[in-house]
């Protein structure tokens, strides 16, 4: 449940034991151990209780643990178009990751407009230019309490992205300017058509064809979408109907 959360959005109780494939009452228990102990919060909306990250620093509290958790393991390697598009490009509670994010981590570099150390990244005076530029402004230092240029281990990638106040800005930037579109019930995103061009105009980043991997079998009879939720993150398997999971 707890990673159904990583792209930062509120989910009521129901979506949640569906996301975890438990019991609405096995979800509930466990939600409210995750609320008092402070990992999760909630918000009354009608009938409804919604549940979020309860701050930034449990997002980076469970990413640390996935990089952990595979620093022995063989480099992911999707099977599933949902896995694919997971892999592409994702939200992580509040900024972009994925095989996207790490191409343009590499692109900021590249153009000397951050330059990395080993958990964080130094914005250079080029750096700011191109980012006030493009339409972000940049807060003082001392105005935000999170790291403002922290760098986040990609799980999918085994490489840095950027992370922090400012990738949290990038994103946002992103979204206002209509070139990613989140997917239902995923933490992948969709780049447009828009933001193809905008990404490889202004940042010389490729970014791949967008595709919705649930339409590739709609038209498959009697079949079913399992949610499949691991330790170390989340992937849809396709499943026919009568199939028993292993």
């Amino acid at each position: 449940m707890v990673s159904a959360l990583l792209d930062g959005r509120a989910l009521t109780a129901s979506e949640l034991a569906h996301a975890a494939r438990v019991t609405p009452q096995t979800a509930s228990t466990h939600l409210g151990k995750l609320t008092k102990a402070g990992l999760l919060s909630a918000d009354r909306n009608g009938r409804h209780r919604y549940f979020r990250l309860a701050s930034p620093k449990v997002a980076e509290m469970i990413e640390g643990i996935v990089a952990v958790a595979l620093e022995k393991r063989p480099r992911f390697r999707p099977l599933s178009p949902q896995a694919h598009a997971v892999s592409a490009a994702r939200i992580c509670y509040d900024h972009l990751a994925g095989r996207l994010s790490v191409d343009l981590t590499d692109s900021l570099v590249g153009r000397e407009c951050i330059v990395l150390d080993d958990k964080a990244a130094e914005i250079t005076t080029a750096g700011t230019r191109f980012f006030t530029e493009f339409g972000i402004a940049l807060p003082a230092r001392r105005s935000t309490p999170r790291h403002f240029c922290r760098l986040c281990l990609d799980w999918t990638e085994r490489r840095p992205h950027i992370a922090g106040a400012l990738g949290a800005a990038i994103t946002k930037r992103f979204f206002d300017l209509g070139w990613m579109e989140r997917m239902k019930r995923s933490h992948a995103v969709i780049v447009t058509p828009l933001g193809r061009r905008g990404l490889q105009q202004t940042f010389g980043v490729k970014a791949s064809e967008p595709t919705d991997p649930r339409k590739r079998y709609s038209r498959r009879l009697g079949a079913r979408w399992t949610y499949e939720t691991g330790m170390v993150g989340c992937d849809w398997t396709w499943v026919e109907a009568g199939q028993t999971l292993r």
